[in-house]
């Protein structure tokens, strides 16, 4: 991203760390201290500042550190952490992947407390603060971009636990504390928010994309609505599918965006705020040292053998894992299993690696093998597919920190939403074929006809185009098979039995905080 004054503008949200997230009732102490809206914000550099803490909230639910990203992808059937040899995060991990959450999962109480409502409070403090500075009208548009953020975080909030507080105060009252909301609540008040955000934001169209990236663009905030609307039957009871066409329409018809010849380019640290595919992003800068971090995918996900593949100094602790399930959705073929590292491993230069990285005969048994999981508590370093969401080559580091920046929302997202949107309305079913089809283009896969054109087949496609990005958790319980299929790790379908699995339960924490809280069905 790389705002300046970062380190300000986390200050100025330290008073959005409220209520919701911590439980907290002593509001005795000034949060602002020497920040107010009466003297702060004079400019629009001092305004940024703030906006950008606001931002940077938004990276839990992207790292692959944080249990904000953690918990949606463990409740799939695309990734898992093993038990592996340093003692990896096996037993909360093993209740949310097997659907069988508690209300004190320690992951689910952390993600609730210390990742996304702090979000949505510090959001809310900004907001208010720059609705309070004499120069508001000036910052129409940062309010707009931190509505939107704070609608991408109630998304989150809503996908995870459904019937959430909703509060857009900078304090809450301990005497009146935030009651719950159902979820048709929530979802109503997340599509307002992102409508009016994109309505007074600025179009891709008419922005400098190297000066004004990450920060969202009206288009930005549509593809997030599509979302919304494409998820619409499933949380409230009522079809949005022409809506979520509509807003594709409106994105598709800009003219800026675009595929990237791979799907791998959009990842790369040096295609930040020029790809003609990231719709939005959230930054990374370990350089600066400003409070950022790093993009962790590299320490979290890739193994001791890679530092050779990539000419790398820095050591993988190799702890997530791709399913076979995830592996066996792949057509021969396509180019996007060259992401997955499965099989035989070899250097860049194609000579075949040991498992620390050395070439090794062909046929040597040290050849590295790459194999799916057969113990979920076996410390083999060879079990479990590896997943290179963030390219090494070319990028910096800091530490053990990448710094590609992390990545929201894609342009592939919003033709497969749309080709998924006309298929569910049984409309222009020519229009919807084209699109799936752009995208397995690009992979090097060839086109689906007519009859291959079937709600299972997007679903497929859109697991093997957002493998890891966030997506498949809202997307397998849209078909049906997060609750309908069993996988290696959940072999059981007794739990997803009444479909109250649709949403993790309420951490006991936050329940024992506010008395307005009732806990989800099936808790």
């Amino acid at each position: 991203m790389k705002y300046n004054n970062i380190i300000m503008g986390i200050a100025a949200c330290s008073a959005g760390f409220l209520l919701l997230g911590t439980g907290c009732t002593d509001l005795e102490e000034n949060l602002y201290g020497q920040i107010s809206p009466e003297n702060y914000y004079q400019n629009e550099e001092e305004a940024l500042s703030s906006l950008a803490g606001v931002y940077e909230k938004m990276t839990p639910m992207v790292m692959a550190a944080n249990d904000g990203w953690r918990i949606g992808e463990y409740s799939t059937d695309e990734c898992f952490a093993p038990g592996r040899g340093g003692g990896w995060w096996d037993d909360p991990v093993d209740e949310i992947a097997m659907h069988a959450c508690t209300p004190t999962n320690a992951r689910l109480t952390n993600s609730w407390a210390t990742r996304i409502f702090p979000g949505i409070g510090c959001a809310n403090a900004v907001i208010e603060s720059l609705e309070s500075s004499p120069k508001a009208d000036e910052f129409k548009a940062m309010i707009a971009e931190c509505r939107a953020i704070r609608a991408f975080e109630y998304f989150w909030a809503m996908e995870y636990w459904g019937n959430i507080p909703v509060f857009t105060g900078a304090r809450v009252d301990p005497n009146n504390l935030p009651r719950q909301y159902s979820v048709k609540e929530v979802y109503d008040f997340i599509e307002t928010e992102l409508k009016e955000a994109a309505d007074a934001l600025p179009s891709a169209k008419d922005v400098n994309p190297l000066t004004y990236y990450p920060r969202l663009t009206k288009e930005a905030v549509l593809c997030r609505l599509a979302q919304l609307y494409i998820m619409g039957e499933f949380y409230t009871g009522t079809a949005r599918w022409s809506e979520c066409e509509s807003v594709c329409n409106d994105i598709i018809k800009t003219g800026v965006f675009g595929l990237e010849p791979k799907v791998g380019d959009c990842f790369r640290e040096d295609m930040e705020g020029k790809s003609v595919e990231v719709l939005s992003a959230v930054s990374v800068d370990a350089n600066e040292g400003v409070g950022q971090g790093g993009n962790d995918f590299w320490l979290y996900c890739n193994g001791p053998w890679d530092m050779v593949k990539y000419g790398c100094s820095v050591f993988g602790a190799r702890g997530y894992a791709a399913s076979n399930e995830a592996l066996n959705r792949y057509e021969a073929g396509d180019e996007r299993l060259e992401l997955i590292e499965h099989g035989y491993q070899y250097d860049l230069a194609g000579n075949p690696i040991d498992e620390n990285g050395n070439v090794v005969a062909e046929f040597s048994s040290a050849h590295l093998n790459i194999k799916g999981m057969t113990n979920k508590h076996d410390s083999k370093n060879d079990e479990g597919y590896v997943v290179l969401k963030y390219t090494p080559v070319g990028a910096t580091w800091t530490g053990n920190s990448l710094n590609n920046d992390f990545i929201l929302d894609r342009y592939s997202n919003v033709l497969l939403l749309k080709c998924e949107a006309l298929v569910r309305q049984n409309k222009d079913l020519t229009t919807a074929l084209d699109l799936i089809n752009q995208v397995r283009n690009r992979s090097e896969l060839a086109d689906l006809t007519a009859d291959q054109l079937t709600l299972r087949a997007i679903e497929i496609e859109r697991a093997n185009e957002f493998i890891w990005e966030g997506q498949r958790r809202r997307d397998s319980q849209r078909f049906g098979s997060f609750f309908t299929e069993t996988n290696w790790w959940k072999t059981s379908l007794a739990e997803d039995a009444d479909r109250h699995t649709q949403f993790f339960p309420i951490p006991e924490q936050q329940l024992a905080a506010n008395p307005n809280l009732k806990q989800n069905p099936g808790y």
